[in-house]
């Protein structure tokens, strides 16, 4: 008796593990379906989702026009570490549509940009304003500064890059304390940064 009752808990064992197994292929296959759909997503898309918002950002909606600028670079010269560097990019719509400046962005915390917000009528003109904080940015004989500011909207093109650019003087404190590489402070005066 003992074995017929094995016999049958062996047979429903064996029948609930083909008809899982039925039902466990229909999983797979479904999942199959569904992981080669992800893949042709992926594949179709960049592989980077940075690029993506870029790429958005870049893409002006609605007609485009176009915008000169009286100068795309601005050279400050030489100034001393603390001094505010301010610029005035001024442009002009050359097109025949509305000007829309959907953003305008600098490469750093230290350039902070200030730009109309209104449309800017064909053949009108207006100012992007560029504020550099030169403090912490100098070295004694200047140090050499290159920053960016983006202008997307819809321009043709999606966007213009303005540059700013100069030397950052920094003065030389003479009761600074020489620190050599091992970290010993050398009693020596020597014209060099002060080390905090």
């Amino acid at each position: 008796m003992k074995r017929v009752s094995l016999l049958i808990v062996a047979l429903f064992a064996t029948m609930f593990v083909m008809q899982s197994c039925k039902d466990d292929s229909k999983v797979k296959d479904n999942a199959r379906e569904q992981l080669a759909s992800a893949k042709d997503k992926v594949n179709n898309a960049t592989r980077n989702p940075k690029d993506v918002l870029k790429k958005q950002e870049a893409e002006p909606v609605g007609p485009t026009t176009t915008v000169k600028f009286e100068e795309m670079t601005y050279d400050f010269g030489k100034v001393m570490e603390g001094e505010i560097v301010e610029h005035d990019y001024k442009f002009k719509n050359t097109g025949t549509e509305p000007l829309v400046l959907k953003k305008v962005k600098a490469s750093c915390g230290c350039t902070v940009p200030t730009w109309p917000r209104n449309a800017i009528a064909p053949g009108e003109s207006a100012l992007i304003h560029a504020k550099f904080d030169t403090k912490r940015r100098g070295r004694p004989g200047g140090a050499p500064q290159n920053k960016s500011i983006t202008v997307t909207g819809n321009i043709e093109g999606g966007k213009v890059v303005l540059k700013l650019k100069g030397l950052i003087d920094k003065k030389v404190d003479p009761n600074a304390k020489k620190v050599t590489n091992n970290g010993k402070v050398s009693a020596k005066k020597v014209n060099t940064i002060k080390v905090k």
